[in-house]
This record gives C-alpha cells, structure tokens and sequence, in this order.
C-alpha cells in the first residue's frame, strides 16, 4: 500500500505540488469570507436595539443570494480562460472578460430597475417586524449601488483563477474583506452611522475592489490586446457559447439554493429548535465547501488548461489528483465533525436545547463530507471544461430526488428525515457527475 502511494506521489509530484499551491489560497480568501459577515453581525450587535442585527441579516441575504445565484459569471468566465490559456489564445482571454463585464453591468442595471419589486417580494415574504423592515430597505438601496462592482469581481475572480492567479485572487479578496471590516468599526462604531454604515462599507470596498482587479487584469493581459478586443467581442458563435453555458450554470444554481430554501423551510415546520439547530448544521456544511472549494478551483483552472490543450492524459491526471487532495480533507472535517462537532455548535450558541436538538443530528454531519466531496469536486472539473448541461442535468436529477426522497422520509423519520434527503441529494449530485464523466473520458479519447 505504501508503495503505491510512493509511487503515486513520485510519478505526479510536480502536479501534487501545483494543486496544493493553487489551492491554499483560495482556502484563506474563502475562510476571510465568513469573518467579514460576523463582524458586520458584530458592530450591529453593540447597538441597542436587537433589530438592527436582523435588518442586516436580512439586507445581507438579499445580496449574497444575489451573487450566489449569478456565479455563472465567475464560473464560466474561469473555464473559458483556462482553456485559452490552454490553446494559447490571449487575445480570446480578454475578449471573454470584457463579455463577461458587460454581462455583468447588464445584469446589475437589470437588477437596479427591479429594485422596487424584488425589495417588496423579499420583504413580504419575510414578513418581518415594520423597524426591520424599514432598517433593512435602508440596508438594501445603498447596497444596491455596490451591484455593479460585486458582480465585477466575481468576472475578475474568474479570469484570475483561469490564469491559476490564485495568490492575486486571494489579495483581492483579502483587501475587499479587510477594508469592509475596518470600515464597520468606522462608519458604525466611529461615525454612529449604524446599519447604513455597515452597507456603506460594504460598497466602498466593492468599489475599491472592483477597480484594483480591473487594473491588475488589465495591466496582466496586456492593455494592447484591450484596444484590438472590440473585432472579437461580437462574434456570433462565441456569444452563443457563453449564453448556453451561462444559462446552464444559473439553472443549476437555482436548483441547488430551491433545495436548501425547501430544507429550511421543513425544518421551520418542526418547530423553532429544529430550525435553529438545522440552520447551524447547514452552516457547517457551508464551512466545508469554503475548505474542499479550493481543490475544486484548482481543479476548474488545469482542467480547463488540459481541455483547452486537448490533452487528455493530463485532464484525467488532474481529476485524479485532485480528488485524492479533496477526499484527504474530506476526511479531516468527517474527523472534526465526529469527534468535536458537539463543541463546535457549543461555540456558536449558548442555547442549551438548540445544542442538545444539534448533537443528535451531528452524525448527518459527519458524514457530509465524505458525500459532499464527490460533486464538489466534479463540479470544479466541469466549469473547467464548460460542460454546463452535464452540471444542470446532474442537479436537476439529484433535486427530483430530493423531493421524491423526503416526501415519504420526513413523515416517517421526521428531521432524519430532512438530512437522508440532503444526503441522497449530495449522493446522487456526486454519481452523476461521475458516471457522465466516465463517458466524456471515452468520448474525448477518439477527439484528442
């Protein structure tokens, strides 16, 4: 067994060492992420009113289902850079970011003219008290104004994963997390701005951000190949190419934030402490995507340059290493999860009940990660390759499931009921996204 493994890491050492270096960072800047939220939770909190806390839960949701939902636009601009990178053609590597800018500009004034009905369907559906309301749409209109510049990064993101730039990628996260956070202890604690302080943060440093990854994108591809982009930004084929794959990635996102809506929403049916413990264990599912989401980054970035190159051997020696990377982490949350996942929820409530409620659902959790790490990973494979019907179908399939699965578990198994159903979910998600893989393999062997 030692042999092998030996003999597996001589034989790939150098790509082991280019996967770990790819994805240390993208862990940092994923970990600054929930930092950054809680000290906006945090400045709220030394106010004296509890409601400012829940506008700006709820302003914040608003946003990151937002930007959660429109990730196509880092994901699909990663895959078509990689295999750019791949095929040596920079001049198509700026011509797909200033594609994907516009998009995303469009996108944002899309949402800028929609502002007042989305605010009222939010809101209604919430049905939250009238001060929260009033707090969070204050929250929500100067936000609004950051829409552009958020959504700009996620396409800047996306180049520079494409380029393997993980390390500027990080420092761009690390600034726009970093100086959200100074600017809360500023605007809120300093200025006594409250709630507005912590959105005005927020947009400053999207801003900033957005204009330091532009330049670096700009200065890094060669600002000559900007002034000749114009002749290849319409061309019909690649428009349509970047339609299809987007539209693929939306829906399949969609699917994925219907179900965890539906998981929360079953879970408040079985009462408060239910919901509450559910809700920090879907948390800490998060948390371990923040940590096996750096292989599958890495994986999009040499995937797609191993697709881009037609090189076959090298697109299945990525898949392989950076799976065995994934399940060793995986391995390490199923460990932390198992033996200190009661201490962990200890950490994030005081609420003896929740707590007690939390602990019999933990072996859900421990196993999580050995289920989730399948179409984490895949995933990453597959916006590298910009194979964005296999990800829609696959997440298609595994939500049909889901309610198929719970319709009949949650009667009979109650909570336990909600967790099979995200476990089968995850399961199926993994398999398909394998089993169709299989098939690209044998179907790329006669095309490269």
């Amino acid at each position: 067994m030692m042999t092998a493994l030996e003999s597996f890491w001589k034989e790939k050492r150098q790509l082991h060492i280019r996967v770990v270096s790819l994805a240390w960072p993208v862990m940092i800047a994923n970990l600054s992420l929930p930092l950054a939220g809680a000290v906006d939770t945090a400045v709220v909190g030394h106010l004296p009113d509890p409601r400012y806390i829940g506008a700006v839960a709820l302003g914040a949701l608003i946003f990151s289902s937002l930007y959660f939902l429109f990730g196509f636009l880092r994901m699909g601009t990663t895959g078509f850079v990689a295999q750019s990178v791949g095929r040596n053609e920079f001049d198509e590597i700026v011509a797909t970011y200033v594609r994907a800018l516009c998009l995303a500009v469009l996108v944002s004034l899309v949402f800028v003219a929609l502002q007042t009905p989305i605010g009222k369907v939010v809101f209604w559906y919430f049905n939250a008290d009238e001060k929260i309301e009033e707090l969070a749409l204050d929250y929500f209109q100067i936000r609004l104004w950051g829409a552009p510049f958020g959504l700009c990064n996620l396409t800047t993101l996306g180049v520079l994963f494409g380029l393997q730039r993980m390390r500027t990628a990080l420092l761009l996260q690390l600034l726009l997390n970093g100086m959200n956070i100074v600017l809360d202890f500023v605007f809120v604690l300093g200025f006594g701005w409250g709630v507005d302080g912590v959105a005005y943060a927020t947009l400053i440093s999207e801003f900033v951000t957005a204009v330091v990854g532009l330049r670096i994108c700009y200065l890094t591809l060669g600002p000559s190949r900007f002034r000749t982009v114009r002749f290849q930004l319409l061309r019909r084929d690649k428009l349509i190419q970047l339609a299809h794959t987007n539209i693929n990635i939306f829906i399949r996102t969609l699917c994925l934030e219907i179900v965890f809506i539906y998981v929360m929403w079953e879970s408040a049916q079985q009462g408060s402490l239910v919901l509450a413990a559910n809700a920090i264990l879907v948390h800490l599912i998060h948390f371990l995507a923040y940590g096996l989401d750096g292989f599958a980054h890495a994986a999009e970035a040499l995937a797609g340059n191993a697709y881009g190159m037609k090189h076959r051997r090298r697109l299945h020696e990525v898949v392989v290493v950076t799976l065995v990377w994934s399940l060793l982490v995986a391995l390490i949350f199923c460990a932390i999860y198992g033996f200190g996942g009661s201490l962990i929820v200890g950490l994030i409530t005081n609420i003896e009940s929740v707590r007690e409620t939390a602990d019999v659902y933990l072996p859900w959790l421990a196993l999580s990660p050995l289920v989730c790490v399948w179409p984490f990973l895949y995933d990453g494979v597959y916006i590298g390759m910009t194979r964005s019907v296999e990800m829609r179908n696959s997440m298609l399939l595994a939500m049909i499931v889901f309610f198929i699965t719970t319709q009949f578990s949650v009667e009979s198994m109650a909570n336990h009921g909600i967790w099979l159903g995200i476990t089968i979910f995850m399961a199926v998600r993994g398999l398909a996204l394998a089993f169709w893989y299989v098939g690209i393999e044998r179907e790329l062997k006669n095309e490269f």
